[in-house]
């Protein structure tokens, strides 16, 4: 354990599916570092061209994945499932002794992440038996999902768990973009602050570039289920470049599965105009020096284009229960920010279309708040603060009482 005169702050992350959830909280991090010494409970693969925060300490648990049948497998090929979490359980509750933060800080749990409840609810009841009396928060992105057959049961078991662990829920979403309460319809209201952060950038200074390269760029995120886009995306590229000689640059992401990747790999050598890169280090950065972006509508990739102030097309991830980017890319779309069209209606027609009509459009500037990763480190802060000066006050009236 490093030696800091900043109080810890324990913050738990698991990304099964793809990068989105990491990336929001490595934000988050290094925000948070500035007022705490943040360790960072990493529990999904952390990918070999991230960088990290200096200033923060990754303890990297035996990752789980998601598989496409909502399942849990361990991405640690000497780990089974049921080894991997109780290692998992041990070295949460061994970073809660050791460190004995004075926040904790859950990403999604209870509103999502339920499969992972064996190693959370521990975590949770000892933090409320500890002697520190660490602050509770859950960290939310701005839409929850709320699709599920038993959304009302499931609603109300988060509500149970949040009035009965947690000292509040922060937002990380403009309440005039979206609220809480549109996707989550708990039976009886929360007892505990409900509280908005506005939106968390991703790190690195923002660069809206005045001069853009006349080019088009093709992502999805981590990628783990960007191939239908990405197919799609280079049978156009023939049409786009003999019709508007439109470079494309297409960036397959570091999760996507190696047999897409070397389908790809493949057709790109016979693909006038396009560049195919696996991973860019800065996402933001690549969109501000192109004109048209070509996406799915993640939360961090939504954050990507709103700071880089390109034009684009988005193409929302659905499938099963999600419906998170669908909604979220209809909020955008009316708001002037940028294109939306289904999955299952992108075709080569429609994806050249489309590219065609942005070389012309012009995003409607945002009066978002976007200063949600300061926002958040704010409140903690100052939660925290309050909780140690509230348990003080107690003690000694306790110990007044005991006196008399």
């Amino acid at each position: 354990m490093r030696l800091s005169k900043k109080p810890v702050l324990l913050f738990y992350c698991q990304h099964s599916l793809g990068m989105g959830h990491l990336v929001r909280a490595l934000a988050l991090a290094e925000s948070l570092a500035k007022k705490f010494q943040v360790v960072f409970l990493n529990g999904g693969r952390f990918p070999d061209n991230t960088v990290s925060p200096d200033e923060i300490e990754i303890i990297n648990l035996p990752p789980l994945g998601m598989a496409e049948d909502n399942s849990l497998y361990s991405q640690d090929p000497k780990y089974n499932l049921l080894e991997a979490q109780a290692i998992r359980r041990q070295m949460i509750l061994a970073a809660l002794h050791e460190y004995q933060p004075k926040a904790i800080l859950i990403e999604l749990f209870p509103f999502g992440r339920k499969k992972f409840a064996g190693e959370l609810l521990p975590l949770l009841k000892a933090a409320k038996r500890s002697v520190n009396h660490p602050l509770v928060m859950c960290s939310l992105r701005d839409i929850m999902v709320n699709a599920r057959k038993d959304q009302v049961r499931h609603d109300n078991r988060a509500r149970w768990l949040i009035d009965r662990y947690f000292d509040g829920v922060l937002v990380h979403s403009d309440p005039k973009f979206a609220s809480l309460e549109e996707s989550f319809r708990p039976s009886r209201p929360l007892q505990k602050p409900i509280l908005y952060t506005g939106f968390v950038l991703p790190r690195g200074e923002s660069n809206i570039s005045s001069s853009r390269l006349r080019q088009v760029v093709v992502s999805a995120g981590g990628g783990m289920v960007g191939a239908p886009l990405f197919k799609v995306a280079i049978k156009a590229q023939p049409i786009l470049w003999e019709k508007l000689k439109l470079p494309m640059t297409l960036i397959a992401g570091p999760f996507l599965p190696e047999a897409d990747w070397l389908d790809l790999a493949e057709k790109a050598q016979q693909c006038p105009g396009l560049t195919l890169r696996r991973f860019v280090p800065n996402m933001a950065d690549i969109l501000s020096s192109h004109s048209v972006s070509v996406s799915q509508c993640g939360y961090n990739t939504v954050m990507d284009i709103l700071k880089s102030g390109i034009s684009a097309l988005v193409v929302p991830f659905s499938q099963g229960q999600e419906d998170e980017q669908g909604n979220r890319a209809k909020r955008l779309s009316d708001l002037g920010l940028l294109r939306q069209v289904d999955a299952a209606d992108l075709d080569v027609e429609r994806f050249v279309l489309e590219v065609e009509g942005l070389l012309s459009f012009e995003p409607n500037p945002s009066a978002l708040d976007i200063n949600g990763a300061a926002r958040s480190a704010e409140i903690i802060h100052e939660l925290s603060a309050e909780k140690v000066l509230s348990f003080q006050e107690e003690h000694l009236m306790m110990t007044g009482r005991a006196c008399a």
